[in-house]
């Protein structure tokens, strides 16, 4: 049994809940989420909070109602609150400009590399070597922090390429002679 699913999720003002079912959808002031769960959940709206169980004991039941728990308290953070991820580029030559949806990138190849944004995710750049996405959409978010990311993946003898700002690159001591 879940320790993460038996807690009930505590619904903020500001924040209306609407279950049907198994779909839920959180309306905030940062937008509208809405996600269809495994149908071995049972979703409850009591009192102001959200309350997940297992339909049954069965081994999918209890796997999913922790992840439908979790994501439901994601989704009500994602619309009262906001996530933000921020990327930094390290290399010589190695920029970032946000333009509307575009995240135009220079990254050491022969050609600018242009990252279109997805729906619910903006850009800022608050100098050349830093990215700062945000969203309510936390996994949306995370999506496109790792294919931004992939365009140069932070390499281990140098450092460079694009890394998440608290991500520690583990470095590899050169050849020697």
């Amino acid at each position: 049994m879940s320790r993460i699913g038996k807690k009930p999720v505590v619904i903020p003002n500001g924040v209306t809940i609407t279950v049907d079912g198994t779909e839920v959808t959180v309306k905030g002031a940062k937008g509208i989420l809405s996600q269809v769960f495994d149908q071995s959940v049972i979703i409850e709206q009591v009192n102001g909070q959200v309350i997940v169980a297992p339909r049954d004991g069965s081994k999918n039941a209890n796997a999913q109602y922790g992840t439908a728990r979790a994501v439901i308290s994601n989704m009500v953070n994602g619309v009262s609150q906001g996530f933000e991820k921020k990327l930094q580029l390290i290399g010589v030559g190695y920029r970032a400009k946000a333009a509307g949806t575009v995240l135009n990138l220079s990254l050491g190849f022969s050609h600018p590399v242009e990252y279109q944004l997805p729906a619910g995710v903006t850009a800022e750049t608050p100098s050349q070597t830093e990215i700062v996405l945000k969203s309510a959409d936390k996994q949306r978010l995370g999506q496109a922090a790792a294919e931004i990311r992939e365009y140069r993946k932070p390499e281990p003898y140098k450092g460079k390429g694009i890394r998440y700002a608290d991500e520690h690159v583990l470095r590899k001591e050169a050849k020697k002679k």
